[in-house]
């Protein structure tokens, strides 16, 4: 949620913000800004799509002028609706402050009072005006820089990430964070602020990671950075491990397809991490070798650790939420271990009971999402052990965690998540694995077996790509429809309901997931002539059950299609349409399920006019709760 950028130094200091917003906008927003240093400050807002802010920024004169200093941001309302006066960045009442801010302050209120009793009015809705006139207050105080941001440090409550400009200073930059990403980028003469390496990456490489409580002064040739004692830090700059290719579309019409064909790939890095090897050409061919092995250590764990392990609780949200119910039921079946899944944003609220030996897993792609990382420092607060799985280094969760693993998807710039799930899935079949090898309840020659099936994966999802085309005539059968229900059981379910979200999330229409076995406890309601149905079959124990359930809601007008694996057997006769998949273990059939529902979703939303990169309403990294 909400996009910061930030520059100092020798370059066209406007088209470098403008071009940080377009690589941010993934994070999702309804508004966007600039401020340029000029005495006064030249600001720029605007509702919208960032072309509008574009629009304003290239018919304003000032705009044109040489500028050394600038701070920008993209907008996700939180504290007030989608308007200029609550846009970003935002002014002080006496102008010598100006802002951009990604977080919420929880005590806006109260600070709002104080400030009003101190003679401050306040022109928008926004917790992001309290702040930047708290610092105002402070600063005509002290009448100094460092010692009012460490005095409203002190007063604020929540999180943020603060890019700030004061009128006295010309030439200097200034940030803070606390619980919201924030990033520096060192380039030549410059400097470069962002909540995401993505948006200076085409600039440079060279990057500073700003650590929670920090504050930041950045000039043209210098960075000083400070700890929450005042204290000055000494820290050494670091190559980022993303490339320009990364972060640009190519040849693809846009990024969530893009990542859908990433898939292969970037399921194959997660394994070979696994193995303790970064990539294929490192590892030595590991994944085509006949003996590959996981590792604890990929999880920065020992086998003690594993061993000690008597429950697993995981906590999640959207499609990370998902991947933890196949987890439960890969984990289950392996390991005997029993696995409760929570929403993240449910656990503190729920009364947590957490038993001795349980870990808690947290998944989570950024590893910034605000409710899965307040309920990792719960679970912490209540003794137990936390494992993350996250796609970002050094991200909030991961740092919070006692153990971490890192899913190899890469960076991914599509609000609907693709290769970041599938990576997800991909590590709780590793865990699973090795909880299971631990505890001894599979042998080496079913550790062997089932990991080398596991390394079959990737080839298998490269053959499911061949769906970008095949769903088509699905996806026109269903543009249309105002409900569509998605119905599975078992491993089935859990995927169905990571299909319904994708459709929902892009196209817009109203998508539910059930169990199959539930239908006649009332959803069966629902169905009436014409309703679309799409099932999922790839267990053989329970596609018998789940056909008959298709059977009922046919016999009540539905109209039904099928996702099968090969080696399930339907009648075509009972489907409008039906897809299948590569056979592969019934425990790993969710990766290859997933590649159909993808591309419906994606084929849907374009058939609808729609940006599938871009949903309305939806952020990529929900850094607020």
């Amino acid at each position: 949620m909400c996009g910061i950028v930030g520059f100092v130094g020798q370059g066209n200091t406007k088209d470098i913000l403008l071009a940080g917003l377009s690589r941010l906008e993934y994070r999702g927003y309804d508004s966007a800004g600039i401020a340029l240093y000029s005495q006064p400050f030249t600001l720029v807002k605007a509702v919208g799509k960032l072309e509008e802010l574009k629009k304003k920024v290239a018919a304003d004169k000032e705009c044109q002028l040489p500028y050394s200093m600038g701070i920008g941001h993209t907008r996700w309302a939180t504290h007030g609706k989608a308007s200029e006066k609550n846009a970003h960045p935002h002014l002080s009442m006496h102008k010598e402050v100006v802002l951009v801010h990604n977080g919420i302050i929880e005590n806006f209120a109260e600070l709002k009072n104080f400030l009003q009793e101190q003679g401050y009015s306040f022109y928008s809705d926004t917790d992001t005006e309290v702040a930047v006139n708290l610092i105002e207050y402070y600063y005509r105080k002290d009448k100094d820089i460092l010692k009012t941001l460490f005095s409203v440090q002190k007063e604020l409550k929540g999180s943020y990430a603060f890019a700030i400009m004061f009128q006295e200073d010309e030439k200097t930059l200034y940030a803070m964070r606390k619980d919201s990403p924030l990033i520096v980028g060192k380039g030549e003469n410059a400097f470069y602020l962002a909540s995401d390496v993505s948006a200076f990456l085409d600039y440079t490489k060279e990057i500073y990671p700003v650590e929670n409580r920090e504050i930041l002064s950045l000039s043209e040739k210098e960075i000083h950075i400070y700890n929450k004692n005042a204290e000055e830090v000494q820290r050494s700059s670091a190559i980022a491990e993303l490339d320009q290719s990364q972060i640009h579309k190519g040849d693809y019409l846009h990024f969530m397809e893009k990542e859908i064909f990433e898939q292969p790939k970037v399921v194959k890095d997660t394994l070979l991490y696994a193995c303790n090897q970064e990539n294929e050409e490192t590892a030595g061919n590991a994944g085509n070798s006949e003996n590959p092995e996981f590792s604890y250590e990929a999880f920065s764990m020992t086998e003690k650790d594993f061993q000690e392990i008597s429950r697993v609780r995981v906590i999640a949200c959207g499609s990370a939420y998902h991947a933890g119910w196949v987890l439960k039921s890969v984990c289950e079946s392996l390991a005997r271990v029993p696995v409760q899944v929570e929403l993240a944003s449910e656990f503190r609220y729920n009364h947590p009971i957490l038993e001795k030996g349980e870990l808690v897993i947290s998944i989570s792609q950024s590893g910034e999402t605000a409710d899965t990382l307040a309920a990792v420092k719960e679970a912490k607060k209540l003794g137990a052990k936390t494992l993350s799985i996250v796609n970002v280094k050094g991200s909030a969760i991961a740092r919070e965690s006692d153990f971490v693993f890192y899913t190899q998807a890469g960076p991914e710039i599509a609000v609907a998540t693709t290769k970041a799930y599938s990576c997800q899935l991909a590590a709780g079949y590793i865990f699973s694995l090795l909880l299971a090898k631990t505890k001894g309840k599979i042998s080496k020659e079913e550790t062997r077996s089932l990991t080398e099936e596991l390394f079959l994966l990737p080839g298998k999802i490269q053959q499911c790509l061949s769906f970008d085309q095949e769903i088509l005539p699905m996806a026109k059968e269903l543009k249309d429809a105002d409900n569509i229900f998605f119905l599975g059981r078992g491993l089935d379910w859990a995927i169905s309901m990571e299909g319904a979200l994708k459709l929902k999330e892009i196209s817009y229409i109203h998508c539910e997931s059930y169990s199959s076995g539930e239908l006649k406890h009332g959803t069966i309601s629902l169905i009436e002539k014409g309703s679309p149905v799409i099932g999922l079959l790839s267990q053989e124990e329970l596609a018998g059950k789940s056909i008959s359930n298709i059977h009922e809601v046919r016999s009540r007008g539905a109209k039904c299609f099928a996702i099968t694996m090969e080696g399930i057997s339907i009648e075509e006769e009972d489907f409008a349409g039906s897809l299948m998949v590569p056979n592969t273990h019934p425990l790993f059939a969710g990766s290859l399920l997933v590649l159909p529902l993808q591309f419906l979703s994606y084929q849907v939303s374009l058939l609808k006019g729609f940006d599938p990169d871009k949903p309305r309403n939806l952020a990529k990294s929900v850094t607020v709760e």
